[in-house]
């Protein structure tokens, strides 16, 4: 799908605020509102771009994430599927270099952690998994950078949640008839919701459709402190998810870049950073899943 300049305007605007009202978005993109919505609905028909609310991980209860490097013997892209079945896995993409498949999986704490892994490693075909354990997320395109400033929420405030994981746009009167309440209250309610950092309503887009086709894993280890260099790429535009963890690197990330040369130069300036002793590096082929619509049940509802 091609998208042209206001197509790109459209799509740029509902990354940050995906319920904007068509008013404003024409008034955004200097259309008329007729020709906004058109626009709009056109880009959510044809499946290249959804908009969803992402809810923060704390208010599901999905407290521990990591990040697998996976191995096969035989096919990979079985493996991967496998894996994206699984309602712990958000983020699954196939991938060349060291390893076949890298995996997200967030749940509600260690212990699940722990047994997600594991019916990773027990998945046929899968023949290595390394995992690096988040500490904390740094950078993410899909994530609130603070905590939520409530964490105690009734059943109406979940079920306006969930039908804004399906459909970020669903219009209060809409909303209003699923979840029981007036449009007037399930404005006021859904309000405070996303602006008490409960959740954020965003478009996903296909990377390539934003001209940032190329996408690269990569996995840093430092010398002495992590922050500094953590704080040094997550200024970078091109790092767009950057993450803290433990194991056999103390940063993990994804660059969004607009050429293969502009993946080397980011890795080569990556290299180059004090503080930085070593960069393993993957390219990312084929985007197997990317949902963070979890679900209202600790990370265990359907993909």
């Amino acid at each position: 799908m091609d998208l042209d300049r206001i197509d790109l305007a459209v799509v740029r605007e509902l990354q940050n605020d995906g319920r904007l009202t068509y008013e404003t978005l024409a008034q955004r993109v200097g259309l008329s509102r007729p020709a906004t919505r058109a626009r709009a609905q056109r880009l959510l028909d044809s499946g290249a771009v959804r908009v969803v609310a992402v809810v923060h991980p704390v208010i599901r209860g999905l407290t521990a994430s990591a990040h697998l490097s996976i191995d096969t013997h035989g096919p990979a892209e079985p493996v991967a599927r496998a894996i994206a079945a699984m309602p712990q896995a958000p983020f699954v993409t196939l991938t060349a270099g060291q390893r076949a498949v890298m995996a997200e999986l967030r749940t509600d704490g260690f212990d699940a952690l722990d047994r997600a892994i594991e019916r990773v490693r027990s998945l046929p075909g899968v023949s290595t998994v390394e995992p690096l354990i988040s500490v904390r997320h740094m950078k993410d395109p899909y994530l609130l950078a603070e905590n939520p400033s409530v964490h105690e929420l009734d059943d109406t405030d979940r079920k306006i949640l969930d039908e804004l994981e399906q459909d970020g746009r669903l219009p209060f009167a809409d909303l209003a008839e699923r979840v029981g309440l007036s449009p007037g209250a399930t404005r006021s309610r859904t309000l405070r919701l996303l602006e008490d950092g409960v959740a954020k309503v965003l478009a996903l887009v296909r990377p390539e459709l934003l001209g940032l086709g190329y996408l690269c894993g990569f996995a840093v280890r430092v010398d002495g402190e992590r922050e500094p260099v953590a704080a040094t790429l997550a200024g970078w535009d091109r790092v767009s998810f950057l993450s803290a963890c433990v194991g056999r690197a103390e940063l993990v990330g994804t660059i969004s870049a607009e050429s293969l040369g502009a993946v080397r130069a980011t890795l080569d300036d990556m290299r180059a950073c004090t503080g930085v002793r070593g960069v393993e590096s993957w390219v990312h082929l084929e985007l197997i899943k990317e949902r963070y619509d979890m679900g209202s049940t600790n990370g265990t509802a359907a993909p």
